[in-house]
């Protein structure tokens, strides 16, 4: 299918063939009709990729300081490599746009059907692309006399509802609207339906023309004297002031704010929809008591990905306006069986086919035109049937075969640029869930093939092993699939987020001739075999000290979801688990974890203690409430008199009889490389499994008896 796809690193905008992607659960299929091209807010996505890496440090500073620290902690090759992989990702367009629903996910049978149309929402989802896989609360019917041209302005018209729910305005009260693009006319035309009395202020005199035509009661251009703007709001306020001011220009000053705070009554409520400058100025806001919302997007829903990505919904009663509800009501109003509706057509000034989507662009980016609306339509484009590109023919491949399921940021910055320069393995097919992601990796890695069908990897004969790099529920199921399909697994952590799916990993494995490996490769680090290899001197009793700085994720990443992550126990506690049972070599017998008490978190902070056969223990301490300008990890192993100490896979200190030895490395080596060599090799050398599978098992078994412990408040016995 065709989308439109920019690099974030060079800036370079074009119309790409990628596979088409899949539906799944909680969301359907659309094929798209037409989409909307968002003057104001993509003109500044495409403006920040075209800048040049400086450029994009001076716009974005935050995440300069997050790449630094990074640096400082993990080491300068570890920190490109993670930067020029976010770099490399290829960015979507697109957010507002409308189509028919071509197939409908599971858990949404009788809420939508085939055939439906359908406006839906969504940066990164609703892109400029034939196909979207939409989650249920971005999608909205569209009204049989609304046109897919009208209903593409869906989402940009439920930004201008919600703001104009913010400013919190009514019948008769006087708003003023700094800033009459696209979607400071949507705003005016709703504030006008909402019986608000609208001025409209802005440089351009045409499109203050255009606002009078919206609903707008009076204009004023900013090119004039600031004591004749005063006079006019004196005049139509009857020297009182607006009551409220709707910020919705796109400025790289705070000059909106500067006119907010002049025309803007005592207490009057000022609300910013717009990307301006946000210096206030202080003495106007401050005397007249004045009140600043931000306003979120679409509505309530917004960046909450519970109620996006897995169709939760609030109770009405104590949110009766969801993104959803505001795109539905859009809609509505823009039905020409209304008395007073939203008129969109009047706000469309061009209109292109998809294929001349990159001249769609030099006209907003440019400015040898003006615009405002500007449609994309998809009307001469047929869908396509396969959901991958055609295989390229190829003499017969031997060695390690692979299928890649999965290419995030860490699978672009740690795993395939390790896999591309092992000469024993062919590339052979990537799949992700987005078609341009899959493409682009493709180019970028060289594999033969790119699709968006897991199923793809599974059935063909010529792949004979699977890398698993997808979000952790899926590990235990792709990886059984896998499995039972004959091929070699190597899956990322956790293998499983619960003994179900532990159990179920091991029925596959039963009814398999392969084996499978899970991505622990701290065990593999240069540093953990030096340990390993030191502490065959010293026969007896071992206790091992594993801190962990973790560093702090937010509450809403997709990481402490219990049904999609499974939280940071199990999903990076358990590299530390593995770790301990490689360096003491011996069978965890029992777990037992305390955690923190911390209002309104989760179990983050813990401690645990692990017993082992031999006698031997092992502490792990683990916390998200540290800083990471210190070191991540620190590893300590005191056995027979001595002590052996290892920081953040950077240096190597050993104490015994009565010396102090110390090796130090500039390089992070957390044992990525090797691990992965190992397994590859283990696949062309005939099949033996690098690590006992029944080791891998028992790590995960322990991991989940962390949580046991935690729910149950008891140490938890393995056998």
């Amino acid at each position: 299918m065709k989308q439109v796809i920019q690099s974030t690193r060079t800036g370079k905008l074009s119309l790409k063939e990628v596979p088409e992607p899949c539906v799944k659960a909680g969301s359907i299929l659309v094929s798209t009709k037409a989409s909307l091209i968002s003057a104001g807010t993509e003109r500044m996505v495409v403006e920040f990729a075209r800048k040049s890496l400086a450029g994009k440090a001076r716009e974005r500073p935050d995440l300069v300081k997050k790449v630094l620290n990074k640096t400082k902690r993990d080491g300068v090759a570890a920190t490109i490599r993670a930067v020029l992989a976010q770099l490399d990702e290829p960015l979507p367009l697109g957010y507002s746009a409308a189509g028919d629903v071509v197939s409908v996910g599971e858990g949404l049978e009788g809420s939508f059907h085939v055939g439906q149309r359908v406006a839906i929402a969504g940066a990164g989802l609703a892109n400029h692309a034939e196909l979207n896989v939409i989650p249920a609360n971005l999608a909205a019917p569209i009204p049989d006399d609304v046109t897919y041209d009208e209903a593409c302005f869906g989402t940009l018209s439920s930004i201008a509802m919600h703001a104009v729910r913010n400013v919190d305005q009514s019948l008769g009260d006087l708003v003023a609207v700094v800033g009459s693009g696209l979607l400071g006319q949507l705003i005016i035309c709703l504030l006008n339906l909402s019986g608000v009395r609208v001025l409209a202020l802005d440089y351009n005199i045409s499109r203050l023309d255009l606002a009078l035509q919206m609903g707008a009661e009076a204009t004023f251009d900013l090119n004039g004297k600031r004591e004749d703007m005063e006079a006019t709001v004196t005049a139509i306020s009857n020297g009182r002031g607006m009551d409220g001011v709707i910020i919705s220009a796109a400025s790289k000053t705070s000059e909106p704010f500067q006119i907010a705070g002049t025309i803007a009554r005592d207490r009057a409520r000022v609300c910013l929809v717009g990307m301006t400058g946000t210096e206030i100025p202080f003495r106007e806001f401050m005397q007249k008591e004045l009140s600043i919302v931000v306003s979120r997007s679409y509505g309530p829903g917004r960046y909450d990905n519970d109620f996006e990505s897995r169709g939760i919904k609030y109770p009405e009663g104590w949110v009766r306006w969801t993104e959803t509800d505001n795109l539905s009501e859009c809609l509505r109003l823009m039905s020409p069986s209304q008395k007073k509706r939203l008129n969109v057509g009047a706000l469309t000034s061009h209109k292109f086919q998809i294929k001349d989507a990159e001249k769609a662009y030099e006209l907003v980016t440019g400015a040898s035109e003006s615009h405002l609306g500007v449609v994309l339509s998809y009307s001469e484009n047929k869908q396509q049937k396969a959901t991958s590109f055609p295989m390229p023919k190829h003499n017969k491949i031997t060695g390690c075969v692979l299928g890649v399921i999965g290419a995030g940021n860490f699978a672009r910055s740690i795993l395939l640029p390790q896999l591309k320069k092992m000469s024993d393995v062919t590339l052979h097919t990537v799949a992700t869930q987005s078609g341009a992601s899959a493409e682009r990796t493709k180019v970028d890695f060289g594999f033969l093939h790119a699709t968006t069908d897991m199923d793809v990897i599974f059935k063909n004969p010529e792949i004979n092993a699977v890398i698993i790099a997808t979000r952790h529920n899926s590990h235990a199921d792709f990886c059984t699939r896998a499995l039972m399909a004959e091929k070699f697994v190597y899956v990322e952590k956790p293998l499983a987020l619960s003994r179900d799916e532990v159990n179920h990993v091991i029925d596959g494995r039963n009814q398999s001739t392969k084996f499978f490996q899970v991505g622990f490769n701290r065990r593999y680090a240069p540093f953990s075999q030096m340990i390993r290899d030191h502490l065959k001197y010293h026969k007896g009793t071992k206790f091992v000290l594993l801190r962990i700085n973790a560093g702090h994720i937010p509450a809403e990443n997709w990481v402490h979801a219990a049904d999609e992550g499974g939280g940071r126990i199990l999903g990076e506690v358990c590299h530390f688990v593995d770790l301990a049972r490689y360096l003491v070599d011996s069978p965890i017998l029992s777990v037992q974890a305390d955690a923190a008490k911390i209002s309104g978190g989760g179990c983050d902070d813990l401690n645990v203690a692990l017993r082992f056969a031999d006698g031997s223990l092992a502490t792990i301490v683990y916390t998200g409430l540290g800083n990471n300008l210190y070191s991540k990890e620190l590893i300590e192993v005191y056995s027979g008199g001595s002590v052996v100490c290892v920081e953040n896979f950077k240096s190597f200190t050993v104490a015994e009889h009565g010396k102090l030895r110390k090796k130090s490395s500039n390089t992070q080596d957390k044992g990525f490389k090797t691990a992965l060599k190992n397994f590859v090799s283990s696949v062309s050398n005939g099949g033996v499994a690098p690590v006992n599978e029944s080791e891998l098992i028992e790590t995960s078994l322990a991991t989940i008896a962390i949580m046991e412990s935690l729910r149950e408040g008891r140490r938890i016995e393995l056998s």
